[in-house]
């Protein structure tokens, strides 16, 4: 088994409804967006997955939130931009762009800072096809 990581980031500001504590008051971060996906085999040159792809799909997903009150888009206005909605959304976002029969998104861990993170994927998932 293979296993790729990247690591981006973008800044953003959120707030917590419902939240008893201070985290209900808008306030920003300087989120790190970190993605793991797996693949059983290598192509003809050695890889399992272009480095490229993986960041060209994570770049165009958080290039939507970055810079923004994440609280007034679109994709969390059912939803709390909590570091775990996030870590799930960019899961299921990135699977659907980037899975195939041979590589898949295996795990998306969100950092709000260097001590905290939520992580989320779906266990025993394989490729598909």
């Amino acid at each position: 088994m293979y296993e790729l990581r990247v690591k981006l980031d973008f800044a953003a500001a959120h707030h917590l409804q419902g939240y008893p504590g201070d985290c209900a008051r808008p306030h920003g971060h300087n989120w790190i967006v970190e993605i793991f996906a797996q693949s059983e085999r290598l192509d003809s040159i050695g890889l399992a997955l272009d480095f490229r792809t993986l960041k060209a799909a994570a770049k165009d997903l958080i290039g939507r939130w970055d810079h923004q009150d994440l609280n007034q888009l679109e994709d969390f206005k059912t939803i709390n931009p909590s570091a775990e909605q996030i870590a799930r959304l960019s899961y299921e976002r990135l699977s659907l762009s980037v899975d195939s029969s041979e590589t898949w998104i295996a795990r998306v861990t969100i950092w709000e800072n260097d001590r905290c993170s939520a992580s989320y994927w779906e266990p025993g998932k394989r490729p598909v096809g």
